[in-house]
């Protein structure tokens, strides 16, 4: 792993497990807690790829065992992430942009659900079984609609700095377009064309000026 990516996913995986520990995890929700670890993972595992989002994963899911009051055993949560990052960053596009938030959006879906689906899994092989007790369905479903309400303000933001530290030329290209994932992440469910109510306005107001001169050229004439 170079280490441009360990510089930053190390203080990112960090500051989501302090808010994980200290904010997210005292907010008393029902069923799961929003797994700010998990999102931070998925955004580095779609710019990294699947060997970077691996490594990722299970450095990340290292922390989180060992990280109080950790009530498993250590390795339980590094396995789950390892392979939740590897998968995440399956799904990297080739070209390196993603041009829809719908894409995004199914991997954190899909990585909620694997995620809660493989620490059961590995609990109920060791003895644990505190999934059965509160209810894996519920567990399920509370853990994709957390995530999955917390990921546009999380993914694509953690996106958007991997590509700076990549130096992508993409990435400075959407931002000159202003027309990013994270725009179209926030404005998917609206319906709202950000990017392009942009380049409408440049383009009215530069017929307005051109307008205006043409009008204040006949009052010259005249």
């Amino acid at each position: 792993m170079r280490l441009n990516r360990m510089l930053l996913a190390t203080p990112l995986v960090l500051v989501a497990l302090v808010i994980q520990v200290s904010v997210l995890a005292r907010l008393h929700l029902p069923g799961a807690v929003p797994d700010l670890v998990l999102l931070t993972v998925v955004g580095l595992a779609l710019v990294y790829g699947h060997v970077g989002g691996s490594l990722v994963g299970f450095g990340a899911g290292l922390l989180s065992d060992l990280a109080p009051p950790a009530d498993h055993a250590a390795g339980r949560y590094a396995l789950v992430l390892c392979v939740i990052g590897y998968l995440a960053g399956l799904a990297k596009p080739e070209s390196g942009r993603l041009k829809s938030a719908s894409g995004p959006m199914v991997v954190v879906v899909a990585a909620a659900i694997g995620s809660t689906l493989l620490y059961a899994g590995v609990g109920a092989l060791v003895g644990d079984t505190a999934a059965r007790h509160v209810g894996l369905p519920s567990l399920l479903f509370t853990a994709a609609l957390y995530d999955l309400l917390l990921a546009p303000f999380v993914v694509p933001g953690i996106m958007a700095l991997a590509r700076r530290t990549e130096n992508d030329p993409l990435a400075e290209a959407n931002s000159a377009k202003a027309a990013d994932v994270s725009s179209g992440w926030l404005s998917s469910g609206t319906g709202l064309r950000i990017g392009s109510q942009r380049s409408g306005l440049r383009v009215r107001a530069a017929k307005a000026r051109v307008a205006r001169a043409g009008r204040i050229k006949g009052v010259k004439r005249l």
